[in-house]
């Protein structure tokens, strides 16, 4: 979920192979959340893969890789891929079964030229929701709704900005999310320096989680 400028290096420091993914979905187009691509799938040409690769987001999402991959790289996105890569742009609120996961997209507040989705995800019975960035919205209560584990943006832990999360209001509204699990993300230093007045599980590099 979301493939970050970062995230390729991240893979290969806790050892998983790249190859081993085939389904990327991202949230928004904004470089912190799809800026790996370009990275991966140039990786993915230079390490000889061979199994398809499916990138699915919001629409827009074809048109922004492709950009993003020529200020990276020019010429990289005319580049016959060893390895069949498909784009798949998802339209709100609507099921999509990609492989073995089934994806609902909701959308959420956040500006970035294009649609910003938070995810539902159902894979094997279980259930993971994935907020993306967003300021509240009632869709959150939609997406989390009995989910195994919501993964959701704490940005700041008592500022309020737009388009963002803060920790305060995210628990002041906790028991109206009805998930089994919340595990925060997406923090800002400011958030950091704050994980002592946590009550919340957080995520960081290299956790594991099991549901």
């Amino acid at each position: 979920m979301d493939c970050g400028a970062s995230s390729l290096i991240a893979l290969k420091q806790l050892g998983i192979s790249p190859a081993s993914i085939d389904t990327i979905l991202i949230t928004h187009l904004h470089g912190d959340h799809f800026g790996g691509l370009p990275f991966f799938i140039l990786d993915a040409q230079f390490s000889k893969r061979e199994t398809p690769l499916v990138i699915a987001g919001p629409p827009g999402l074809r048109d922004r890789l492709k950009a993003a991959m020529e200020v990276l790289f020019p010429k990289s996105s005319e580049t016959k891929q060893r390895f069949p890569i498909d784009v798949v742009e998802l339209p709100a609120e609507t099921t999509t079964a990609l492989g073995a996961i089934r994806v609902v997209p909701l959308e959420v507040i956040h500006f970035c030229g294009s649609p910003a989705y938070a995810l539902r995800i159902e894979c094997e019975g279980r259930t993971i929701a994935y907020s993306g960035d967003t300021e509240w919205t009632d869709n959150l209560l939609k997406l989390a709704r009995g989910a195994d584990l919501f993964i959701c943006e704490a940005y700041y832990f008592d500022k309020k900005v737009r388009f963002h999360l803060d920790y305060t209001m995210l628990m002041a509204r906790k028991a109206e999310l009805e998930c089994n699990r919340l595990v925060l993300t997406h923090m800002s230093a400011d958030m950091i320096r704050r994980l002592g007045d946590v009550t919340s599980e957080w995520a960081e590099d290299g956790k594991t989680i099991e549901i």
